[in-house]
């Protein structure tokens, strides 16, 4: 991309001056060199997002950001209450998307012996691929309740403790959700059933903590060298894919009713005050509240088959995090505190230290972001802090795609990646081997570079750094 298009704010920081229809300017948060590897549709992406209606500050991507639909990957924008819109290319189509991440009492040295057995035990317990079938079979009823529910409904059937609640964004049960406002056809596609991993870069990783950046963060959040940590990436399923599919028809009529203007197709959207932003709004928490529920039944199954292989193994959870929402949060906003719909697609909230909606063990220092790399790299635990607010106390989610899964499938092959990975010590079993070629790390950013942005920008701050040795892919 074409740097001289921003005016450079500091080493991590670009601004997109405000021209034409733009009501704020665009930011990204990141290193020279990664924006000059970014493709020119996120420039323009940016500019778009920045037309609409009842945004606020400036339409922002993060270091990891590439082309979507509608919105960047790795975009954040948030909506005055009274004057904002609600857009499904804000969300994406896997609302609820994100991170579960377990911390255990076990050790490199524990587990490295038995890494096969126990990838092969967690292969065979975890469903996962595509059309996979759950644990949990659903009546009508029962879905609508996870619908509402989602991760606290799970829980008291038995899968997990009520300790795991506490440690999930907004407890695992997001307020607003209406399964009335889902169609039926979405229903369908979700099966009845909670508890897949699925395809595509969804993945199950056993890690250990390899670096630690920040003793004192890592003392509150109770991490330790060489410790045995697992990671769970997965979102709503085909559910949250229809939700999309079927709000992007509802929005692109309701910007025709509204009289707003739409840049591209996938930026349609609603007045979040109107009737289809409602109906969309509720339709999306219903999603965001099935990926929680789905993953916390892969918890439960995660520590099932942990006790199989180390029966005095403790697995808790650590955070789970969302990367794919639209959130009504308190934000400062010139000075004045206020609500606003904050739409994070491919991004991860960081909130700064003493937010209530922060687990009391960690609210002194800030909340756990989550950022996953590859299979063949690393994964990061960063904190938030106070800085963080002028991104709506955002972060990047990942390494960010460097290649099309397409470019990828030709030039790369999955029996090969696993015999390269387990040449580095990591196992990995996968479902499909071409939809492992479209997740070779090479298919990725650097992810030490995007998190490095990051950090440097003050968004959120690195506390450790984790290193796979085994990894389960759909």
């Amino acid at each position: 991309m074409d740097i001289q298009k921003f005016k450079q704010i500091n080493d991590y920081e670009w601004e997109i001056p405000k021209t034409g229809s733009m009501r704020v300017p665009g930011k990204i948060f990141a290193s020279r060199k990664l924006i000059e590897e970014m493709d020119e549709k996120v420039w323009e992406q940016l500019s778009n997002v920045a037309t609409l209606p009842g945004i606020q500050k400036a339409s922002i991507a993060m270091a990891d950001a590439h082309w979507g639909y509608g919105f960047p990957i790795g975009g954040v924008a948030a909506f005055d209450a009274n004057e904002g819109i609600v857009s499904v290319g804000g969300v994406g189509f896997d609302g609820g998307c994100g991170v579960r991440a377990l911390k255990t009492n076990l050790t490199l040295g524990d587990v490295q012996p038995k890494i096969k057995e126990l990838i092969d035990e967690l292969f065979r317990t975890v469903p996962a691929g595509l059309g996979s079938r759950g644990k949990i079979l659903l009546s009508d009823a029962e879905v609508n309740e996870v619908l509402r529910e989602g991760a606290k409904w799970v829980v008291e059937k038995g899968y997990g403790t009520e300790k795991d609640l506490e440690f999930i964004e907004d407890n695992g049960s997001i307020k607003g959700a209406m399964p009335e406002a889902v169609s039926s056809l979405a229903l369908k596609r979700e099966k009845k059933q909670v508890g897949t991993l699925g395809s595509g870069n969804h993945y199950l990783e056993v890690q250990y903590v390899d670096e630690i950046y920040d003793v004192e963060v890592a003392k509150k959040y109770g991490l330790e060298k060489n410790q045995i940590f697992v990671w769970i990436h997965c979102g709503s399923r085909a559910l949250g894919h229809q939700i999309g599919t079927d709000y992007l028809k509802v929005l692109a009529e309701a910007s025709r009713k509204y009289g707003i203007p739409i840049h591209e197709r996938e930026l349609v959207c609603a007045p979040i005050n109107s009737e289809e932003g409602q109906r969309y709004f509720g339709a999306m928490c219903c999603a965001l509240n099935y990926a929680h529920a789905n993953r916390q039944v892969i918890a439960h199954l995660v520590r099932q088959g942990f006790s199989r292989i180390f029966p005095n193994a403790e697995v808790e959870t650590f955070y789970e995090i969302s990367h794919n929402s639209c959130k009504a949060e308190r934000h400062n906003i010139d000075g004045k505190s206020k609500i606003v719909y904050v739409h994070r697609k491919g991004a991860t909230r960081a909130f700064g230290p003493e937010r209530e909606e922060l687990p009391k063990p960690y609210r002194s220092v800030g909340q756990p972001v989550l950022i996953g790399g590859t299979m063949g790299t690393y994964s990061y635990i960063l904190h938030g802090v106070k800085e963080g607010e002028r991104a709506f106390f955002s972060s990047c989610h990942g390494a960010g795609r460097a290649m099309s899964r397409t470019a990828a499938k030709k030039k790369f092959w999955g029996q090969t990646l696993i015999k390269e990975l387990e040449a580095k010590g990591i196992y990995v079993r996968a479902h499909s081997m071409s939809g492992l070629a479209e997740e070779a790390p090479l298919a990725y950013k650097a992810v030490e570079e995007v998190v490095e942005a990051i950090h440097n920008a003050n968004l959120a701050r690195k506390v450790a750094r984790l290193r796979p040795i085994g990894n389960i892919k759909g």
